[in-house]
């Protein structure tokens, strides 16, 4: 079978071919996938160990009636292909045209927009009751069976177990596919795949099963890559009146071959097959999060010996932050991977620094989302000292789901948080330094810093992975700025801990002086602010005040009421969300204020607009956004024209 033939496929013709045609249909499949990955990268691994069982699945069942919900949709490519949207994966024209996780906009084929991981069996439990209902009223539904499609590794996820529980006690046509091919993001970890592989070594006879312990009847397919034997499983299962679990054991990366060897990717239980990198990138030097996130595990390597409390957490993704195989096997001890729990990582967190040790936890800013309540309350409520690495944090090109954008609004208005926001490499290591030695502060999160940072670091020649010697510069850094600012408490409340303690970060830097003019730049947004105050003098003769803030989470009124005096229009940069953001607390504080020298500044909040952006170009995001030093200068050249 030609591309050309696989082009015009839908569902049903799927279901009119003969079935003896289907094994070159998904040999064909798979060819695409490893060419695909190749060229454009992408969550390749559990793909490929899907193909049969995605071909099985639209053989089988009636989609869109049918609802195929695809968990965390690293599992959806096929699915993709056989819905419509075949050029995206064979075509270089087409190939961002396409997220990689189910969307509806693109097809009626998908129920949900879903990136995050764990939660297809709850959607799908919402659906089967609506469509039970719809039944019992009227006699009919416009939805047929109900299919859940979960990873072993998401299976890990707390709302997934909650979802289960639910399934269980709602009854009827539920089907849950749990595609087990023993891998999650990284290595499984947990006692539940202990249990998972005597389901394995079984044949599904094992006892206790998990599934049917929660009520639920179970089924297991030791071949889950034969595709004939999956669809007599599906048939048999199909219109069922009540819900089941289908335990298929697959190959993740099934495919990948001596090419593929080349950069690492193996079948099986490898971790880099969960995301692969295009071929033509793999001499491209690390990008920030992970160049970053190596960086401080470096440094954090050289405390283990001091620290035996010092614990590093990942709920799951370690390789994408620069936690790096190596590091996690001489860390040993120190080093736990949770799992795709991000509720329980936090929470695990609060529990060892309340015991004395002393706990960082690193994901991402939008997998941090996912445990607002425990950063909330473990955490910042009862003011434990954990440090938190916040990485792929700000505005970027990712999907609608993966958007760091929100992170300043999310965490910096919790009471008890300290939200650093370090714009070279030594801040980074020298607030990871003092949050890991000190405990007298609460909850401290440090936002790993952006690409444009590290393209200066390197440009400047400030970077350099940290050495022995390195490490003891840092920490005596540290010790100087903590005891030279300590008790510095800018403009804020204190006489309780609920609050935000004072942090030696949270004085603003003035990198140099100027007169009308004072651009603050937060973390991130340095290398503009410095760029949009070089074109104001170029353009205006105006020499603008320089100014560095190092957290989000506290006004530094001293630094605001000493340059107001000579300043007619701050300018507040945030690559964040703008509501409800950063800027907007110093601009309330400057119009409110009772000193007229303060409230007669013209305040220019820049930040994100509140909206969801999916793959949209970083460079487009700026100009949308006004985070360009064009930009800048024409909001400042408005705003001096207005208060002339």
């Amino acid at each position: 079978m030609t591309g050309d033939d696989m082009n015009g496929i839908t569902p049903t013709e799927l279901k009119s071919m003969d079935e003896s045609a289907l094994d070159a249909l998904c040999s064909q499949l798979r060819g695409t996938l490893l060419a695909y990955g190749r060229a454009h990268g992408g969550h390749i691994g559990s793909n490929l160990g899907m193909v049969e069982a995605t071909v099985a699945l639209h053989r089988v069942f009636d989609s869109p009636r049918d609802a195929l919900i695809f968990d965390v949709s690293h599992q959806s490519y096929v699915h993709k292909m056989l819905t419509g949207r075949w050029d995206a994966y064979t075509d270089a024209a087409h190939f961002d045209e396409v997220t990689g996780f189910t969307n509806p906009e693109e097809s009626e084929h998908d129920r949900f927009v879903l990136g995050h991981t764990g939660t297809s069996i709850s959607l799908a439990c919402g659906v089967a009751k609506t469509r039970d209902l719809q039944q019992a009223e009227t006699g009919s539904s416009p939805t047929g069976n109900v299919v859940a499609v979960i990873g072993d590794g998401a299976l890990s996820s707390a709302v997934a177990f909650e979802g289960l529980n639910n399934a269980a006690s709602q009854g009827g046509n539920l089907i849950i596919i749990l595609n087990d091919n023993e891998m999650s993001i990284a290595h499984n970890v947990g006692g539940m795949y202990g249990t998972l592989d005597n389901l394995r070594r079984t044949q599904g006879t094992y006892e206790p099963n998990l599934f049917r312990a929660f009520g639920l009847d179970y089924r297991y397919i030791e071949s889950g890559n034969d595709l004939h034997a999956l669809i007599r499983a599906f048939q048999e299962v199909k219109d069922i009146d009540h819900p089941i679990v289908l335990h298929i054991h697959t190959c993740k990366g099934l495919g990948l071959d001596e090419v593929d060897a080349q950069d690492g990717f193996l079948p099986g239980q490898c971790e880099s097959n969960h995301w692969r990198t295009p071929i033509s990138a793999r001499q491209q030097p690390l990008g920030a999060r992970k160049y970053y996130g190596q960086l401080a595990m470096q440094y954090l390597l050289h405390r283990f010996a001091s620290d035996p409390g010092l614990t590093v957490i990942s709920p799951a993704t370690p390789g994408s932050n620069g936690i790096t195989p190596e590091f996690r096997k001489l860390a040993g001890r120190h080093y736990v991977d949770t799992g795709i729990t991000e509720e329980h990582a936090v929470a695990f967190a609060a529990g060892i620094a309340q015991a004395g040790g002393t706990p960082v936890l690193a994901t991402s800013a939008t997998f941090f989302q996912r445990a607002y309540d425990q950063l909330q309350q473990e955490l910042a409520l009862n003011a434990q000292p954990t440090t938190l690495l916040v990485f792929s944090a700000g505005i970027s090109n990712a999907d609608n789901t993966h958007s760091g954008a929100f992170d300043i609004a999310m965490l910096g208005n919790i009471p008890g948080m300290t939200y650093l926001t370090p714009s070279n490499e030594r801040e980074l290591l020298t607030m990871l330094d003092w949050s890991t030695r000190s405990r007298d502060h609460g909850a401290v999160a440090i936002r790993i810093p952006s690409q444009a940072v590290l393209d200066e670091d390197m440009a400047s020649g400030r970077s350099r992975y940290p050495s022995l010697e390195l490490a003891d510069e840092i920490a005596a850094d540290s010790a100087m700025t903590v005891s030279s600012k300590a008790g510095r408490s800018a403009g804020s409340s204190t006489g309780t801990m609920r609050l935000t303690p004072p942090s030696p970060f949270d004085e603003y830097v003035v990198e140099h002086m100027g007169s009308e003019v004072a651009i603050i730049g937060l973390g991130n947004t340095m290398p503009i602010a410095r760029k949009a105050g070089s074109l104001l003098m170029e353009r205006t003769g105006v020499k603008a005040s320089i100014v560095k803030a190092l957290q989000c989470t506290r006004i530094d009124t001293e630094t605001l009421t000493n340059i107001s005096a000579n300043t007619k229009v701050v300018v507040t940069l945030e690559d964040g969300q703008r509501e409800g953001g950063w800027g907007e607390h110093i601009a309330s504080w400057i119009s409110g204020n009772a000193d007229p020298t303060i409230s007669a500044m013209h305040s220019v909040v820049i930040g994100a607009d509140k909206e969801f952006t999916d793959r949209v170009p970083l460079s487009t995001l700026q100009k949308r956004y006004g985070l360009t030093p064009e930009h800048i200068v024409q909001r400042i050249a408005s705003a001096l024209s207005d208060n002339r």
